[in-house]
Protein backbone atom coordinates (compact mmCIF):
# COMPACT_ATOMS: atom_id res chain seq x y z
CA UNK A 1 0.00 0.00 0.00
CA UNK A 2 2.56 2.55 1.03
CA UNK A 3 4.16 1.85 -2.02
CA UNK A 4 1.13 2.01 -4.28
CA UNK A 5 0.79 5.72 -2.24
CA UNK A 6 4.51 6.71 -2.81
CA UNK A 7 3.79 5.83 -6.94
CA UNK A 8 0.35 8.28 -6.63
CA UNK A 9 2.23 10.82 -4.78
CA UNK A 10 5.16 10.46 -7.61
CA UNK A 11 3.13 10.43 -10.63
CA UNK A 12 0.96 13.63 -9.02
CA UNK A 13 4.63 15.45 -8.84
CA UNK A 14 5.46 14.81 -11.94
CA UNK A 15 1.91 15.69 -13.81
CA UNK A 16 2.40 18.79 -11.83
CA UNK A 17 5.78 19.85 -12.96
CA UNK A 18 4.49 19.41 -16.62
CA UNK A 19 1.24 21.39 -16.13
CA UNK A 20 3.90 24.18 -14.86
CA UNK A 21 6.46 23.44 -17.87
CA UNK A 22 3.51 23.79 -20.48
CA UNK A 23 2.38 26.77 -19.78
CA UNK A 24 5.84 28.24 -19.64
CA UNK A 25 6.92 26.54 -22.98
CA UNK A 26 3.84 27.69 -25.07
CA UNK A 27 4.51 31.00 -23.92
CA UNK A 28 7.94 31.31 -25.00
CA UNK A 29 6.26 32.98 -28.44
CA UNK A 30 4.63 35.58 -26.86
CA UNK A 31 6.91 36.44 -24.00
CA UNK A 32 9.99 36.82 -26.32
CA UNK A 33 7.75 39.88 -28.07
CA UNK A 34 7.44 41.32 -25.16
CA UNK A 35 10.54 41.77 -23.88
CA UNK A 36 12.55 43.98 -26.63
CA UNK A 37 16.17 45.46 -26.37
CA UNK A 38 14.81 48.35 -27.97
CA UNK A 39 11.88 49.65 -29.19
CA UNK A 40 12.85 52.33 -31.72
CA UNK A 41 11.30 56.11 -30.98
CA UNK A 42 9.77 57.06 -34.53
CA UNK A 43 9.84 60.67 -34.78
CA UNK A 44 7.01 60.93 -37.44
CA UNK A 45 5.83 58.03 -38.83
CA UNK A 46 2.56 56.94 -37.17
CA UNK A 47 1.91 53.45 -38.93
CA UNK A 48 5.55 51.06 -37.99
CA UNK A 49 6.91 49.81 -34.81
CA UNK A 50 10.17 48.85 -35.16
CA UNK A 51 11.60 46.27 -31.99
CA UNK A 52 14.57 45.05 -30.89
CA UNK A 53 15.46 41.93 -30.09
CA UNK A 54 18.86 39.74 -29.57
CA UNK A 55 18.47 37.30 -32.52
CA UNK A 56 15.55 39.51 -34.61
CA UNK A 57 13.48 42.65 -35.40
CA UNK A 58 9.89 43.01 -35.08
CA UNK A 59 8.30 45.72 -37.49
CA UNK A 60 4.62 46.13 -36.86
CA UNK A 61 2.36 47.79 -39.42
CA UNK A 62 -0.54 49.49 -38.05
CA UNK A 63 -3.76 49.27 -40.51
CA UNK A 64 -4.18 52.71 -42.06
CA UNK A 65 -7.90 52.06 -42.06
CA UNK A 66 -8.76 51.03 -38.95
CA UNK A 67 -5.73 52.45 -36.81
CA UNK A 68 -7.03 50.35 -33.91
CA UNK A 69 -5.93 47.09 -35.94
CA UNK A 70 -2.94 45.79 -36.33
CA UNK A 71 -2.12 44.99 -40.45
CA UNK A 72 1.30 43.16 -40.71
CA UNK A 73 3.58 41.54 -38.01
CA UNK A 74 7.02 41.13 -39.79
CA UNK A 75 10.36 39.25 -38.39
CA UNK A 76 12.86 40.04 -39.96
CA UNK A 77 16.19 38.09 -38.82
CA UNK A 78 19.87 37.69 -40.59
CA UNK A 79 19.92 35.24 -43.51
CA UNK A 80 22.87 33.67 -41.83
CA UNK A 81 22.04 32.74 -39.03
CA UNK A 82 18.84 31.48 -40.31
CA UNK A 83 20.63 28.85 -42.45
CA UNK A 84 23.18 27.99 -39.81
CA UNK A 85 19.65 27.22 -37.29
CA UNK A 86 17.14 25.99 -39.11
CA UNK A 87 15.20 25.30 -35.55
CA UNK A 88 15.64 29.18 -35.20
CA UNK A 89 13.53 29.69 -38.23
CA UNK A 90 11.04 27.52 -37.52
CA UNK A 91 10.99 29.36 -34.39
CA UNK A 92 10.08 32.64 -35.76
CA UNK A 93 8.25 32.00 -38.45
CA UNK A 94 5.44 31.43 -35.98
CA UNK A 95 5.80 34.57 -34.74
CA UNK A 96 5.15 36.70 -37.62
CA UNK A 97 5.70 37.13 -41.87
CA UNK A 98 9.47 35.94 -41.63
CA UNK A 99 11.71 37.78 -43.85
CA UNK A 100 15.95 36.49 -44.38
CA UNK A 101 17.70 40.04 -44.45
CA UNK A 102 19.54 41.48 -46.16
CA UNK A 103 17.11 40.88 -49.08
CA UNK A 104 18.86 39.43 -51.91
CA UNK A 105 15.90 39.23 -54.76
CA UNK A 106 13.47 42.31 -54.24
CA UNK A 107 10.50 42.71 -56.73
CA UNK A 108 9.39 46.56 -56.43
CA UNK A 109 5.87 47.16 -57.91
CA UNK A 110 6.20 51.26 -57.24
CA UNK A 111 8.11 53.16 -59.24
CA UNK A 112 8.63 55.19 -55.58
CA UNK A 113 10.34 52.90 -53.90
CA UNK A 114 12.40 51.38 -56.94
CA UNK A 115 13.50 54.84 -56.65
CA UNK A 116 14.19 54.31 -52.93
CA UNK A 117 15.96 51.21 -53.31
CA UNK A 118 18.51 52.98 -56.01
CA UNK A 119 18.91 56.08 -53.29
CA UNK A 120 19.97 53.51 -50.45
CA UNK A 121 22.47 51.73 -53.20
CA UNK A 122 20.33 48.89 -52.88
CA UNK A 123 19.41 48.51 -56.89
CA UNK A 124 21.66 45.58 -57.47
CA UNK A 125 18.71 43.65 -55.47
CA UNK A 126 16.05 44.49 -57.67
CA UNK A 127 15.45 41.55 -59.60
CA UNK A 128 11.76 43.34 -61.11
CA UNK A 129 9.67 46.02 -61.48
CA UNK A 130 5.92 47.00 -62.64
CA UNK A 131 5.10 49.80 -64.41
CA UNK A 132 8.62 50.89 -65.67
CA UNK A 133 6.54 53.15 -68.16
CA UNK A 134 6.32 55.65 -65.09
CA UNK A 135 9.79 55.35 -64.13
CA UNK A 136 11.64 58.32 -64.26
CA UNK A 137 15.72 57.25 -63.62
CA UNK A 138 17.73 56.48 -66.19
CA UNK A 139 19.71 53.91 -64.56
CA UNK A 140 16.61 51.96 -63.91
CA UNK A 141 15.17 52.43 -67.27
CA UNK A 142 18.78 51.41 -68.81
CA UNK A 143 18.68 47.90 -66.58
CA UNK A 144 14.77 47.21 -67.91
CA UNK A 145 15.77 47.88 -71.68
CA UNK A 146 19.30 45.55 -70.67
CA UNK A 147 17.06 43.26 -68.73
CA UNK A 148 19.11 42.92 -65.62
CA UNK A 149 16.13 44.16 -63.97
CA UNK A 150 13.12 42.50 -65.41
CA UNK A 151 9.52 44.30 -66.49
CA UNK A 152 6.85 42.66 -64.46
CA UNK A 153 3.69 44.82 -66.23
CA UNK A 154 1.30 45.46 -64.40
CA UNK A 155 1.36 46.07 -60.30
CA UNK A 156 -2.08 45.09 -60.43
CA UNK A 157 -1.60 41.78 -62.43
CA UNK A 158 2.17 41.43 -62.57
CA UNK A 159 4.01 38.29 -64.20
CA UNK A 160 3.49 36.20 -61.26
CA UNK A 161 5.37 33.25 -63.20
CA UNK A 162 8.44 35.61 -64.25
CA UNK A 163 8.21 36.66 -60.24
CA UNK A 164 9.05 32.88 -59.43
CA UNK A 165 11.69 32.35 -62.28
CA UNK A 166 13.54 35.67 -60.78
CA UNK A 167 13.98 33.82 -57.26
CA UNK A 168 12.57 36.32 -55.59
CA UNK A 169 12.73 36.46 -51.76
CA UNK A 170 10.50 39.43 -51.16
CA UNK A 171 7.77 41.85 -52.78
CA UNK A 172 7.93 45.31 -52.58
CA UNK A 173 4.38 46.61 -52.83
CA UNK A 174 1.65 49.76 -51.95
CA UNK A 175 -1.63 48.11 -49.76
CA UNK A 176 -5.28 49.39 -50.97
CA UNK A 177 -8.05 49.40 -48.65
CA UNK A 178 -10.14 46.29 -49.46
CA UNK A 179 -7.50 44.99 -51.72
CA UNK A 180 -5.52 42.14 -52.14
CA UNK A 181 -2.31 40.78 -54.40
CA UNK A 182 -4.52 38.60 -56.18
CA UNK A 183 -1.91 35.35 -57.14
CA UNK A 184 1.05 36.90 -56.01
CA UNK A 185 0.41 35.97 -52.19
CA UNK A 186 -0.11 32.35 -52.95
CA UNK A 187 3.60 31.85 -53.60
CA UNK A 188 4.38 31.99 -50.22
CA UNK A 189 7.07 35.22 -51.11
CA UNK A 190 7.24 37.86 -48.20
CA UNK A 191 5.17 41.17 -49.36
CA UNK A 192 6.32 43.91 -47.83
CA UNK A 193 3.32 46.10 -47.45
CA UNK A 194 4.72 49.33 -48.05
CA UNK A 195 1.81 51.96 -46.72
CA UNK A 196 3.92 54.99 -46.14
CA UNK A 197 1.81 56.89 -48.51
CA UNK A 198 -0.54 56.86 -46.12
CA UNK A 199 1.76 59.26 -43.49
CA UNK A 200 0.28 62.40 -42.51
CA UNK A 201 3.25 64.34 -42.60
CA UNK A 202 5.85 64.37 -44.90
CA UNK A 203 8.52 63.22 -42.68
CA UNK A 204 6.34 60.60 -42.11
CA UNK A 205 6.59 59.13 -45.26
CA UNK A 206 10.57 59.28 -45.29
CA UNK A 207 10.65 57.71 -42.06
CA UNK A 208 9.34 54.16 -43.63
CA UNK A 209 13.12 54.43 -45.19
CA UNK A 210 14.74 53.17 -41.93
CA UNK A 211 12.47 50.02 -42.65
CA UNK A 212 13.48 49.37 -46.02
CA UNK A 213 16.73 49.63 -44.58
CA UNK A 214 16.30 47.06 -42.66
CA UNK A 215 15.28 45.18 -44.83
CA UNK A 216 18.09 45.77 -47.51
CA UNK A 217 20.93 45.36 -45.15
CA UNK A 218 21.71 48.87 -44.69
CA UNK A 219 20.34 50.59 -41.59
CA UNK A 220 23.13 52.88 -41.41
CA UNK A 221 22.38 54.30 -45.05
CA UNK A 222 19.01 54.53 -44.13
CA UNK A 223 19.09 56.32 -40.83
CA UNK A 224 21.14 58.82 -42.21
CA UNK A 225 19.55 59.75 -45.49
CA UNK A 226 16.41 59.76 -43.22
CA UNK A 227 18.55 62.45 -40.95
CA UNK A 228 19.63 64.50 -43.66
CA UNK A 229 16.29 65.12 -44.97
CA UNK A 230 15.02 66.10 -41.54
CA UNK A 231 17.59 68.47 -40.71
CA UNK A 232 16.88 70.43 -44.44
CA UNK A 233 12.94 70.13 -44.31
CA UNK A 234 13.09 71.53 -40.74
CA UNK A 235 15.20 74.03 -41.54
CA UNK A 236 13.54 75.10 -44.15
CA UNK A 237 10.32 75.11 -42.28
CA UNK A 238 12.29 77.19 -39.31
CA UNK A 239 12.39 80.06 -41.79
CA UNK A 240 8.87 80.22 -42.90
CA UNK A 241 7.73 80.15 -39.01
CA UNK A 242 8.01 84.09 -39.01
CA UNK A 243 6.94 85.26 -42.66
CA UNK A 244 3.72 87.81 -41.86
CA UNK A 245 2.07 87.84 -45.20
CA UNK A 246 1.11 83.99 -45.81
CA UNK A 247 -0.15 84.24 -49.57
CA UNK A 248 -3.52 81.86 -49.99
CA UNK A 249 -3.43 79.19 -52.39
CA UNK A 250 -5.61 76.43 -54.58
CA UNK A 251 -4.75 73.06 -55.62
CA UNK A 252 -5.48 71.08 -58.22
CA UNK A 253 -8.35 71.24 -60.74
CA UNK A 254 -11.32 69.02 -61.14
CA UNK A 255 -11.54 65.29 -62.68
CA UNK A 256 -14.72 64.67 -63.97
CA UNK A 257 -17.66 66.50 -62.45
CA UNK A 258 -16.25 66.71 -59.05
CA UNK A 259 -12.66 68.48 -57.40
CA UNK A 260 -10.52 66.34 -55.52
CA UNK A 261 -9.76 68.97 -52.33
CA UNK A 262 -6.86 67.61 -50.53
CA UNK A 263 -7.45 67.81 -47.02
CA UNK A 264 -5.71 70.22 -44.37
CA UNK A 265 -4.15 67.45 -42.75
CA UNK A 266 -2.50 65.09 -45.35
CA UNK A 267 0.88 65.90 -46.07
CA UNK A 268 0.27 67.73 -49.04
CA UNK A 269 -1.78 70.71 -46.60
CA UNK A 270 1.17 70.07 -44.12
CA UNK A 271 3.98 70.92 -47.04
CA UNK A 272 2.27 74.08 -48.18
CA UNK A 273 1.52 75.39 -44.41
CA UNK A 274 5.27 74.18 -43.67
CA UNK A 275 6.11 76.37 -46.60
CA UNK A 276 4.22 80.09 -45.52
CA UNK A 277 0.89 79.75 -47.81
CA UNK A 278 -2.68 79.82 -46.20
CA UNK A 279 -4.45 76.68 -47.85
CA UNK A 280 -8.03 77.82 -48.86
CA UNK A 281 -9.36 74.73 -47.79
CA UNK A 282 -7.36 74.28 -44.01
CA UNK A 283 -10.86 73.87 -42.42
CA UNK A 284 -10.53 70.24 -43.74
CA UNK A 285 -9.51 67.91 -40.83
CA UNK A 286 -8.33 64.75 -41.32
CA UNK A 287 -5.92 63.64 -44.19
CA UNK A 288 -8.06 62.40 -47.16
CA UNK A 289 -9.11 64.22 -49.99
CA UNK A 290 -12.73 65.57 -50.07
CA UNK A 291 -14.55 66.21 -53.62
CA UNK A 292 -16.05 69.42 -54.17
CA UNK A 293 -17.92 70.62 -56.81
CA UNK A 294 -16.47 73.86 -59.42
CA UNK A 295 -18.70 76.12 -57.74
CA UNK A 296 -17.42 75.07 -54.33
CA UNK A 297 -14.06 75.94 -55.24
CA UNK A 298 -15.11 78.43 -57.46
CA UNK A 299 -16.67 80.14 -54.41
CA UNK A 300 -13.95 79.64 -51.81
CA UNK A 301 -10.69 79.85 -53.75
CA UNK A 302 -11.57 82.77 -56.52
CA UNK A 303 -9.15 85.73 -55.45
CA UNK A 304 -6.44 83.21 -54.30
CA UNK A 305 -2.59 84.47 -54.60
CA UNK A 306 -1.58 81.29 -56.17
CA UNK A 307 -2.97 78.07 -58.50
CA UNK A 308 -0.76 75.30 -58.10
CA UNK A 309 -1.49 71.82 -59.68
CA UNK A 310 0.22 68.73 -61.02
CA UNK A 311 -0.41 67.09 -64.98
CA UNK A 312 0.97 64.49 -67.10
CA UNK A 313 1.88 65.63 -70.50
CA UNK A 314 5.17 65.43 -72.91
CA UNK A 315 5.09 69.27 -72.95
CA UNK A 316 4.70 71.70 -70.62
CA UNK A 317 1.03 73.35 -70.01
CA UNK A 318 -0.21 76.63 -71.21
CA UNK A 319 -2.89 78.83 -69.37
CA UNK A 320 -4.54 78.36 -73.43
CA UNK A 321 -4.52 74.88 -72.50
CA UNK A 322 -5.92 75.03 -69.19
CA UNK A 323 -8.47 77.28 -70.61
CA UNK A 324 -9.24 74.65 -73.44
CA UNK A 325 -9.75 72.04 -70.51
CA UNK A 326 -12.60 74.18 -69.12
CA UNK A 327 -13.35 77.68 -70.09
CA UNK A 328 -14.01 78.59 -66.71
CA UNK A 329 -10.85 78.23 -65.32
CA UNK A 330 -10.54 81.41 -66.44
CA UNK A 331 -12.27 83.49 -63.63
CA UNK A 332 -9.62 82.67 -61.32
CA UNK A 333 -7.76 85.34 -60.44
CA UNK A 334 -4.63 83.38 -60.08
CA UNK A 335 -5.44 82.61 -64.05
CA UNK A 336 -6.46 86.37 -64.70
CA UNK A 337 -2.57 87.16 -62.72
CA UNK A 338 -0.66 84.20 -64.55
CA UNK A 339 0.32 83.03 -61.01
CA UNK A 340 -0.48 79.43 -61.77
CA UNK A 341 2.49 76.50 -61.07
CA UNK A 342 2.43 73.49 -62.38
CA UNK A 343 4.48 69.99 -61.80
CA UNK A 344 4.84 67.60 -64.93
CA UNK A 345 4.87 64.44 -62.85
CA UNK A 346 5.48 62.69 -66.27
CA UNK A 347 9.15 63.99 -66.75
CA UNK A 348 9.89 65.53 -63.08
CA UNK A 349 10.63 62.79 -60.25
CA UNK A 350 7.95 64.40 -58.01
CA UNK A 351 7.09 60.98 -56.98
CA UNK A 352 9.90 59.76 -56.85
CA UNK A 353 11.30 61.70 -54.75
CA UNK A 354 7.88 62.89 -52.42
CA UNK A 355 9.01 59.84 -50.00
CA UNK A 356 12.41 60.50 -49.51
CA UNK A 357 12.95 64.16 -50.32
CA UNK A 358 10.22 66.15 -49.17
CA UNK A 359 12.46 68.99 -48.21
CA UNK A 360 13.20 69.36 -51.95
CA UNK A 361 9.65 69.68 -52.82
CA UNK A 362 9.57 72.19 -49.66
CA UNK A 363 12.08 74.44 -51.02
CA UNK A 364 10.23 74.63 -54.46
CA UNK A 365 6.88 75.76 -52.81
CA UNK A 366 8.92 78.66 -50.80
CA UNK A 367 10.79 79.60 -53.94
CA UNK A 368 6.78 80.55 -55.12
CA UNK A 369 5.17 81.87 -52.07
CA UNK A 370 8.74 83.81 -50.43
CA UNK A 371 11.11 83.47 -52.71
CA UNK A 372 13.78 85.87 -50.68
CA UNK A 373 14.24 82.77 -48.17
CA UNK A 374 15.41 80.95 -51.21
CA UNK A 375 17.36 83.03 -53.15
CA UNK A 376 19.79 80.74 -54.81
CA UNK A 377 17.37 77.93 -54.89
CA UNK A 378 16.67 76.37 -58.50
CA UNK A 379 13.00 74.83 -59.21
CA UNK A 380 13.22 70.96 -59.74
CA UNK A 381 9.26 70.35 -59.95
CA UNK A 382 7.20 73.77 -59.88
CA UNK A 383 7.21 75.91 -62.64
CA UNK A 384 5.04 78.57 -64.38
CA UNK A 385 2.27 77.69 -66.95
CA UNK A 386 3.54 78.49 -70.64
CA UNK A 387 2.46 81.92 -71.41
CA UNK A 388 1.92 80.41 -75.14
Amino acid sequence: MNCLKFKIALFAAAALFVAQLAPACNSGAKKVLTEADKVDSLHYAQGLKISYFKDFTQVTLRDPWDTLKQRKNYILAERKLLEAQPKLRDSLAKLGILIATPAERAVIYTSVHAAMAEQLGMLDKVCGVCEPEYITSDEILRRVENQTIADLGQSTSPNVEKIISLNTDVIIASPFENSGYGAAEKLGIPIIEAADYMEHHPLGRTEWVRFYGLVFGCRERADSLFRETCNRYNALKEACASVTERPTVILERKWGQTWAVPAAGSYVGCLHRDAGANYIFSEITGASSMHKSFEEVFERGCKADFWLLKFSSKGNMSYADLKREYQPYSNFDAYKNHRIFGCNTLVSTYYDDITLHPDQILADLIHIYHPELVPDHKPKYYFPLSEE
